[in-house]
């Protein structure tokens, strides 16, 4: 009998093994079985503990201190007489009497100049003799009338004569006013524009007269900010020399000047001792109604995703977000903003590190960082 061949016999062997795997169903005993749950959850323990950490950003956060702040809106403008007046001649004549000189101050009512005139102040005396004579004539009559001696048609006669020559004075006294130029209110003279003995026509300029007080600073506010203005509001006036003066909104134009859109408005100024000239150039500061605000460094303004301006503050959970804010005024001790929530927390340094939502490590801000961030924004740029 023939010996089986050796690959025979290993076929045979290895379907036995087959055979036998298969009836216990441990399909992943042998090789690459896979690890049970512990073993899974430590290899994800340790690959968690090999990853390194995430590292929160550190910002500095303050509390917000509130003030009220009345926000100044600020317009250039130029100084201006109250009232400003070019005195002319009613009449034509030769200039008699010159009675003031550049830089008088002169009362309503003041005589300026006298226009020689004697042959219009003859007609006034005659006119004068002639009303006398019909007023006698006139009681005559009605004495004659009274006794019945003469008719009643006299008196009306004479009643009317009479009306006639008073006309007549008055005309030739109004003649020999027109002479003269009185000053039409109180004020300073600012310009002569005539000599003695010169012959003027009728209207004829001779001098320029202003009213220094109250002096006026004139400008234009825009329409955004119409509506913080109104008359009685007090205001401070910038002059050019650097000198502040005092006063109050008089004016308020209700039309806008068509090219700017801006409306003129009228800061009266008490100007007693007229030291301050008309002309100068000025910036207006009208204070508006006080308002909730907090002063900032301008450093801690940014900007958010949108080109916003705002700030950035820390939430309750220690997270970042966004407020918008309005500037209201800019200082020299920083800027003036509303808008903030009156529970936020700022955050003045990291702001433009962080995101909104981004959880971060929030620490106290250290009182001298804003007090030099403060100090920087007062300094002017070089």
């Amino acid at each position: 009998m023939a010996m089986p061949r050796f690959h025979t016999v290993a076929a045979f062997v290895v379907l036995a093994v087959s055979a036998a795997w298969v009836l216990t169903g441990e399909f992943s005993s042998i090789g690459s079985a896979a690890p049970d749950a512990s073993e899974e959850a430590a290899r994800t323990e340790q690959a968690a503990a090999a990853e390194p950490a995430k590292i929160l950003r550190t910002v500095a956060v303050m509390d917000a201190d509130f003030i009220e702040h009345n926000r100044i809106i600020r317009i250039s403008g130029v100084t201006a007489p109250d009232k400003r007046s070019t005195l002319a001649t009613r009449s034509a004549g030769i200039l008699g009497e010159l009675k003031i000189e550049k830089g008088d101050r002169v009362e309503a009512g003041d005589v300026v100049l006298v226009l020689d005139g004697e042959e219009k102040q003859s007609v006034v005396e005659t006119a004068r003799a002639l009303l006398d004579q019909r007023q006698k004539e006139a009681d005559n009559i009605e004495r004659l009338v009274k006794n019945g001696i003469s008719p009643s048609t006299q008196s009306d006669s004479a009643r009317s004569a009479l009306a006639s020559a008073r006309s007549q004075l008055e005309a030739a006294q109004a003649d020999v006013d027109r002479l003269t130029v009185v000053a039409p209110f109180s004020g300073v003279i600012d310009q002569v524009l005539v000599e003695e003995g010169s012959w003027l026509p009728s209207g004829e300029a001779v001098a320029v007269l202003l009213q220094l007080d109250p002096v006026v600073a004139l400008g234009e506010v825009s329409e955004r900010e119409i509506n913080l203005v109104s008359v009685g509001r007090e205001a401070d006036v910038r002059l050019i020399s650097g000198e502040v003066v005092s006063g109050s909104v008089r004016h308020v134009s209700l039309e806008a000047t068509p090219g700017t859109r801006t409306f003129p408005i009228e800061v009266a100024i008490p100007n007693p001792d007229n030291k301050v000239p008309a002309g100068m150039t000025a910036e207006i500061m009208i204070k508006s109604e006080a308002v909730t605000a907090v002063k900032l460094p301008r450093s801690v303004v940014t900007l958010d995703a949108a080109g916003n301006l705002g700030l950035r503050i820390l939430k309750p959970d220690n997270t970042v977000g966004f407020v918008p804010i309005d500037l209201i005024d800019d200082s020299p001790e920083g800027l003036v903003l509303s808008g903030v929530p009156l529970d936020a927390r700022i955050i003045v340094a990291g702001q433009d590190l962080v995101s909104d939502g981004e959880s971060v490590n929030a620490v106290p801000a250290d009182p001298d960082l804003i007090a030099t961030a403060t100090v920087r924004t007062a300094e002017p740029s070089r």
